[in-house]
């Protein structure tokens, strides 16, 4: 049977509906109304003479021969969609890969990691967008992300990159520093924080101290302005493992008495479930999930 021009939106329309399982939210992401939706899986399942999907009456679901039909046809249209991505950028912007994450952790985690991004895949051209909101993987939007987070949003395919552990810094210069025993004499400097979603009073009941009066002298959007504040001698700070190397390594920071606690979150590398990466943002979340934690 010769696949005629006037079924691809009818294609269209059942790839979209099998990958949501539900009509309207496919309707919404193809600009169509609902019964358009049903109406071209009606017409399709009248063409090929089986039903693709059990209608009931909380949504519908995929029959044998639906599944069958969608697997293929959502890899199709994806590899369609990432050819014609390609040839709308143009041949200079097909290497170009868009890629989102936190500033502090571009600063302290990726920058350092690209000069080997740059002698692996010398053809890649990376952009990076940092910001504290979750970017919208839409049609114009980032090709990749690296969130911190639980590793689960809807939409997203998601890879675990790195797990994350909490422990206090301080700058050598803050008077007293050297009077720090263990996690009981922490409360008693100034501390500065970060809008982590684990925080000091975590950290102090993980290590077994309770009832500290704990309140933060500066508290900062940005882990870096946090980290950079401490380094000043403002106060002891709950840095993260991986954002905090940089102060570390160059001795502006040292690492007090304390067990580290695990992060209730991490970093995950994500990209648009609904469509394919393209070649060269498949190339860059590879590395990225390659490379060693430290």
């Amino acid at each position: 049977m010769a696949l005629r021009s006037d079924w691809l939106s009818a294609l269209a329309a059942f790839e979209s509906a099998a990958r949501h399982q539900n009509f309207a939210h496919a309707a919404e992401e193809l600009h169509l109304t609902p019964s358009a939706v049903s109406h071209h899986v009606r017409k399709l399942e009248a063409r090929l003479g089986v039903p693709l999907f059990r209608r009931h009456a909380r949504g519908v679901a995929l029959t044998a021969e639906g599944r069958r039909l969608a697997d293929t046809a959502g890899g199709a249209i994806n590899d369609l969609d990432a050819v014609m991505r390609d040839l709308r950028a143009g041949l200079d912007d097909r290497h170009t890969v868009h890629l989102t994450t936190l500033h502090s952790f571009a600063f302290a985690w990726l920058v350092p990691r690209l000069p080997d991004l740059a002698a692996r895949h010398p053809d890649i051209r990376l952009r990076v967008d940092t910001g504290f909101a979750l970017t919208r993987f839409d049609e114009a939007g980032p090709d990749l992300g690296i969130r911190f987070g639980p590793g689960h949003w809807p939409g997203l395919t998601t890879h675990l990159l790195l797990e994350e552990a909490l422990f206090p810094v301080a700058s050598p210069r803050l008077p007293g520093i050297g009077d720090i025993r263990g996690p009981g004499d922490i409360p008693r400097f100034p501390l500065v924080a970060d809008l982590s979603h684990l925080g000091w009073h975590d950290w102090l009941r993980g290590n077994g101290v309770r009832g500290a009066d704990i309140a933060p002298r500066f508290v900062f959007s940005d882990s870096t302005d946090m980290l950079e504040a401490a380094a000043q001698g403002l106060g002891v700070a709950l840095a993260r493992e991986h954002v905090v190397t940089p102060w570390l390594g160059d001795g502006r920071l040292v690492r007090l008495p304390g067990p580290a606690i695990a992060g209730r979150y991490a970093y995950h590398v994500v990209y648009p479930s609904h469509r394919r990466p393209r070649p060269a943002a498949r190339r860059v979340a590879d590395w990225l999930l390659s490379l060693p934690p430290g």
